[in-house]
This record gives C-alpha cells, structure tokens and sequence, in this order.
C-alpha cells in the first residue's frame, strides 16, 4: 500500500483528490541502518512506511536499547513528543531494512482536516487506536509473563519475527535474548505436545 491508497482507504479522501494531497508530503529512501532520527534531534516528521521497516528506540545509561516500537509497511512512526513539542528527542528512529518512506510535516493532518473536514473523525479514531496500543503495551510489560508478551509481540507484528534477528525482539520484550530462547523452546514443547 502506498500513500495514496492509505490516504483514500483510511482516511477517506476522494481518490480523484488524493494526488493533490502530495503537495504536504515527499518520499525518501532510507538506506538500512541509517537514521531518520537520533537521540538529541528534534523529530520534524511523520514517517509512513510505504517498503520496509523501521525500528524506535532508547538507550539508557548503560548502554542497553530498548525498542519502543516497529513500523513495517503502512505503519505510521514518530517521535510525538518531540514533534508536538518541539523537544529534543530521547529516541532513535532507524531502517532496519532498506526504506521508502513519506515524511509528512507537523502540520499534515491538520492541513487535510482544512481541505476535508470528513477526515477528522478518522484522524481522531487512528490517534485514540494509538493510544490504546501504547496503553496495552505499557500494561503488558509490568503484566504479563514473557510468554504472554511474545504473544502479543506475534498478533501485533505477524510479519516481522522473519525480518528481524532475535536480539531485537527480545529488546522489544523486555527480555533477554536467552529468555526469548527458552520462551520459544517452551511453546514449541506446549504446541509438540497439544498436537
């Protein structure tokens, strides 16, 4: 899905009145590896992925990253905070794969709204799904055992187990790469043993 079919599916823009759309937005390449965003920049972009995938993340005092969030294709990525408050960001936003991304500016959806007023409701109920995932994602991690949050992980992110190496994943867990082993090992036993 590029751009414009995410504009016209999700938000419901009159496909004859997408290509105008363009006028708010560019596309970049973004080589594997490479950031869009570092720790200490301030994040200017919304980022929607149409190939590829990126990864936000923090490091902390020792050292240790911890992803916060991936975004395969049709996923939307920022930095909200820094965005909305012009703050220096506590994140970094990478490719882990080779990218093309849209950058969409602060204002981009408020310029739509203008134009399309239909869309606010959209805007509002993508914005509150949003929430609601950062919500049960913080309730998982002081919640759930790591059985539970790799399960999570797998719904959430169906594709991306194949696309990324273990370490990541158990970054995004909150686990060690050694828990993600015996986690796995565990629910292939459970899965050998119900079959």
């Amino acid at each position: 899905m590029d751009i414009e079919d995410y504009l016209s599916e999700t938000l419901e823009i009159p496909k004859d009145a997408v290509s105008y759309c363009s006028n708010f937005y560019h596309s970049k390449k973004v080589d594997k590896n490479k950031f869009l965003l570092q720790e200490g920049e301030v994040c200017h972009e919304t980022y929607f992925v149409e190939k590829g995938l990126l990864r936000m993340y923090s490091i902390d005092k020792n050292g240790k990253e911890h992803i916060i969030q991936f975004a395969p294709e049709k996923w939307l990525m920022s930095d909200r905070s820094s965005l909305f408050f012009n703050e220096k960001s506590h994140y970094y936003i990478e490719a882990v794969e080779d990218t093309e991304v849209i950058l969409m500016k602060k204002d981009f959806f408020s310029q739509l709204i203008e134009i399309y007023p239909h869309t606010a409701e959209k805007n509002d109920l993508l914005l509150q799904k949003h929430i609601r995932n950062l919500q049960n994602r913080v309730n998982s991690l002081l919640a759930d055992t790591a059985e539970e949050r790799y399960m999570n992980f797998i719904k959430m992110y169906p594709d991306i187990l194949l696309r990324v190496p273990q370490w990541m994943v158990a970054s995004y867990l909150g686990i060690t790469p050694e828990s993600l082993s015996r986690v796995r090992k565990e629910l292939a036993r459970k899965n050998f043993e119900i079959s």
